[in-house]
C-alpha cells in the first residue's frame, strides 16, 4: 500500500480540486452569463414584427405571469433601406379578466434601460404593462462607449479641464468607432424611441395606451403625445423635465437650495448650526484632504447636487439631501470626512451609471439649449455652480464631439397636447423642478394638472416614500381623469440624521486600514513562523488557503486602493491591474507558506512560490473580468485563490516525492496549528 505522500489523489485533494472547479464554473457563468439577455434580429424578420413566448417577470410583489419577445425596427426611419434592429418587450399581463387601457412605461436617464421596473405590480392589478426596450440600450445595438467611461475613471477630477478635453475626444473616438462598425447614429434619438413605441403598440393590437414615465423618459412621454395624439389616452409625468431643460439651470437650482434654507431657519436643530444655510454653502471651502486622503473638488460639487435631488431616504439612503447638507456643515467645522466620501463615490459611481452613447444621441435634442447656455459665462456666482451639467455635457462639447441627426431639432420647443396629463413632482426636486414643468408645460396642456408633493424630491422619492398612496393617485387619474392625493402624508425632513455620510466615511476608512492592516501582518508573520517551525501547520493551512484568502484579499485590495486613491488619483479603484497585483500577491504568498512543509526540497519550494504567485495572478486576472465594478474584487479573490490553490496542487500531484518524504519517522509530530 502507498504511503499518503506517495498517492497522487487523496480525499483531501479531491474534495479541493471539486471546489476550485465549482469555482472556476462560477466565474465562467458571472462572465458567460452576462451577455445571456442579448436581442437579435430574427432570421427573416420584417419591420414591426413583434414575437413573444411565455414567461415571468420579476416584480416587488413577486413574479407575474407576462409575455416576453422581440420587436423588429428600421435602425432609422429616415433611410429607405436602413437595416433592421431588435428590441425586447415585456408584456406583464393583468390580474383581471377585464383589464382598462394598458400602460407602456417610461424609463429616465438618458442612458437608463427601460427593462428594469419592480413597481409593475403596483399598476398590474388592473391593466397590462408595457416595457419596450430603448434602442442604443436595450436592443441588439447598443451605445457602449467604454472610451467615454474609461476617460472618466481616470480623470484626476471629474470636472478640471484636463479631464473634459479627455471626455470630448473619448466621445468622438466612440462615435466613429460605431461608425465604422456600422451604426447608424442619426436612428438613435427621441423620435425614433416614440416610434419604437407606437409600432409595439400596434403590434400587440391596442387601440390606446396610457404612458407612466419619469425624469428624462417625461420627454419621450411628451413626443409620444405630440406625434401620435390618438394613440394615448392619459399621460402621467413623473419629474417633468420640458424641452431644453437637461441643462441644470444654476439660477433654478439655487431657488431649490433657497427652500431648504427655509426649512432649516424652521428646524431648531439645523438653525442652530448655521444661521443662514445658502451663505455657508457659499463660505465652505471643499479642503484638499482629509486626513492623508485627497478630496476632489469637482467630485464633491457633482455628488452634491446628485445627493440634494431626493429628500427621503427611502429615495437616497445615505445620499439623500439631508445628510448630503449635513457633510457640508461638518466640513464647515473642520470635518470633511463626508466630502470625502462624496468624492469617492462620484469617482465610483458617475462614469459606468450610464449607457454614454445614448446620453450624447438622446442629449442632441438639446444641443440648441446647450450650445447656447455654455457660450456665455454659467454657474459664476451661483452657491452649488454647476459642476453637474458641465460634466456630462463636458462643458458643452459634448455637441459638437457626436454627430447630429434628422430629429435634433424637432421637438426643441413645447408644443401644445389635448391628452389629459398628470404632471407629478416633488418641491425639493433638484433635477426636475416642479415651478419649471408649471411654467414651461403646463400652460400647453388644456387638459392638464399638476400635483406638487411636498418636502419631496425627486423620481425615487415618489416610488420610495408611501407606495400605495402614489399608486393611488396614478392609478385613479389613469381610470378616470381624477387627482387624488388624500393618501398622502407630508415628508418631515430631518436635517440632522443620525447615520451621517462623516459617520459613514469613518467606518469605510476603518474598515479599510483594518483588513489592509491584516493582510501586511499576515505577510510578516507566516513567514516568520515558517521559519521558526517549518511550517504553519495542517489544520492553519487549510484555513489559510480556504477562507482566509477572502481576508487576506480584500485587505490586499484596501492597502492598494489607499495607496492608489492617496498617490495615483488616475488609476481606478476598479482597475483590472490594481485587483490583479493587489490581491494576487497576498493571496498567493499566503497560499505559498500555508503550503510550505519543512521536508520539501529547496527546489521544490522555489517551484511551489513560482506556481502560488502565478497562478493567483493569472487566476485573479481572470477572475477581475469575470464581472464588473466593484464586485470584481469579490470574484478576484476567488479567482486568485482558485488559481494558486491549483498549480500547487497539481505540483503535489505530479512530482515525485523524495525518499525523505516518504520515509519519514513515524513518531514525528506535525508542527502545531497556528
Amino acid at each position: 500500500m502507498k504511503p499518503p505522500a506517495d498517492r497522487p489523489f487523496t480525499v483531501t485533494r479531491i474534495g479541493a480540486l471539486t471546489v476550485i472547479g465549482l469555482i472556476v464554473l462560477g466565474l465562467a457563468y458571472a462572465h458567460f452569463g452576462r451577455g445571456s439577455s442579448t436581442v437579435s434580429v430574427p432570421s427573416g424578420a420584417k419591420t414591426g414584427q413583434l414575437s413573444l413566448a411565455p414567461c415571468h417577470y420579476t416584480t416587488e410583489k413577486g413574479s407575474f405571469a407576462a409575455d416576453c419577445g422581440t420587436l423588429v425596427v428600421p435602425e432609422n426611419r429616415h433611410v429607405a433601406d436602413s437595416r433592421l434592429i431588435a428590441l425586447p418587450v415585456t408584456r406583464i399581463r393583468a390580474q383581471t379578466s377585464h383589464p382598462g387601457a394598458p400602460v407602456f412605461r417610461l424609463q429616465g436617464g438618458p442612458g437608463i434601460t427601460n427593462m428594469d421596473f419592480p413597481a409593475a405590480s403596483r399598476f398590474a392589478a388592473g391593466r397590462d404593462v408595457v416595457l419596450v426596450g430603448y434602442r442604443g440600450i436595450d436592443g441588439s445595438v447598443r451605445l457602449d462607449c467604454p472610451e467615454v467611461d474609461s476617460a472618466m475613471k481616470r480623470a484626476a477630477d471629474l470636472v478640471d479641464s484636463r479631464a473634459i478635453d479627455s471626455y470630448a475626444g473619448a466621445y468622438r473616438s466612440c462615435s466613429n468607432r460605431l461608425q465604422s462598425e456600422g451604426v447608424d447614429l442619426g436612428g438613435y434619438s427621441l423620435p425614433e424611441r416614440v416610434d419604437d413605441l407606437e409600432a409595439a403598440r400596434r403590434a400587440l393590437g391596442y387601440r390606446q395606451v396610457d404612458l407612466v414615465s419619469e425624469s428624462a423618459g417625461t420627454r419621450t412621454a411628451m413626443i409620444y403625445a405630440w406625434r401620435y395624439p390618438k394613440s394615448v389616452g392619459r399621460s402621467v409625468m413623473i419629474g417633468v423635465n420640458p424641452p431644453g431643460n437637461f441643462i441644470w439651470y444654476p439660477r433654478i437650482t439655487d431657488e431649490q437650495v433657497d427652500k431648504y434654507a427655509r426649512l432649516c431657519a424652521h428646524d431648531s436643530s439645523c438653525s442652530s448650526r448655521t444661521r443662514d444655510l445658502v451663505a455657508t454653502l457659499h463660505s465652505t471651502t471643499i479642503p484638499h484632504r482629509w486626513w492623508f486622503l485627497p478630496v476632489k473638488k469637482g467630485n464633491v460639487r457633482i455628488a452634491t447636487f446628485f445627493g440634494l435631488m431626493n429628500a427621503t431616504p427611502a429615495g437616497a439612503g445615505p445620499i439623500s439631501a439631508p445628510r448630503t447638507i449635513d457633510a457640508w456643515f461638518a466640513a464647515a467645522n473642520g470635518d470633511p470626512s463626508g466630502l470625502w466620501l462624496q468624492s469617492v463615490m462620484a469617482q465610483l459611481v458617475f462614469p459606468s451609471a450610464q449607457v454614454h452613447g445614448d446620453l450624447a444621441a438622446v442629449g442632441r435634442i438639446d444641443a440648441a439649449a446647450a450650445q447656447h447656455y455654455f457660450a456665455g459665462p454659467h454657474g459664476r456666482g451661483s452657491t452649488l455652480g454647476d459642476a453637474a451639467t458641465t460634466f456630462l455635457f463636458a462643458d458643452g462639447r459634448i455637441v459638437s464631439s457626436w454627430p447630429g441627426g434628422p430629429d435634433d431639432n424637432a421637438y426643441s420647443r413645447v408644443r401644445t397636447s389635448r391628452v389629459p396629463t398628470l404632471l407629478i413632482g416633488g418641491d425639493l426636486d433638484f433635477a426636475t423642478p416642479p415651478q419649471t414643468a408649471a411654467r414651461e408645460l403646463l400652460p400647453h396642456l388644456p387638459n392638464g394638472r399638476q400635483v406638487v408633493l411636498k418636502n419631496l424630491g425627486h423620481t425615487d422619492d415618489f416610488w420610495g416614500y408611501e407606495p400605495i398612496a402614489g399608486a393611488h393617485l396614478v392609478n385613479t387619474f389613469l381610470a378616470n381623469g381624477k387627482v387624488d392625493t388624500s393618501r398622502f402624508t407630508t415628508n418631515r425632513i430631518d436635517l440632522t440624521p443620525n447615520m451621517a455620510q462623516t459617520s459613514i466615511a469613518k467606518i469605510v476608512l476603518l474598515v479599510m486600514l483594518a483588513l489592509a492592516g491584516v493582510a501586511v501582518l499576515s505577510m510578516l508573520l507566516l513567514p516568520l513562523r515558517v521559519h521558526r517551525r517549518g511550517s504553519v501547520g495542517r489544520k492553519s493551512a487549510v484555513l489559510i488557503r480556504s477562507l482566509g484568502t477572502i481576508v487576506i484579499g480584500l485587505g490586499g485590495w484596501f492597502a492598494g486602493a489607499l495607496i492608489a486613491l492617496t498617490t495615483m488619483p488616475t488609476v481606478p479603484l476598479d482597475s483590472d491591474l490594481l485587483a490583479g497585483v493587489s490581491v494576487g500577491v497576498p493571496v498567493g504568498l499566503a497560499i505559498y507558506w500555508a503550503w510550505i512543509r519543512p521536508d520539501r526540497p529547496a527546489a521544490t519550494k522555489t517551484i511551489g512560490l513560482t506556481a502560488a504567485l502565478g497562478g493567483a495572478l493569472v487566476g485573479g486576472w481572470l477572475g477581475c473580468h469575470a464581472t464588473t465594478g466593484l464586485f470584481a474584487v469579490l470574484t478576484t479573490i476567488a479567482g486568485a485563490a482558485a488559481g494558486s490553490n491549483l498549480l500547487l496542487l497539481l505540483l503535489d500531484t505530479l512530482r515525485r516525492p523524495a525518499a525523505s518524504e516518504v520515509s519519514a519517522p513515524a513518531h514525528t509530530k506535525p508542527s502545531p496549528a497556528v
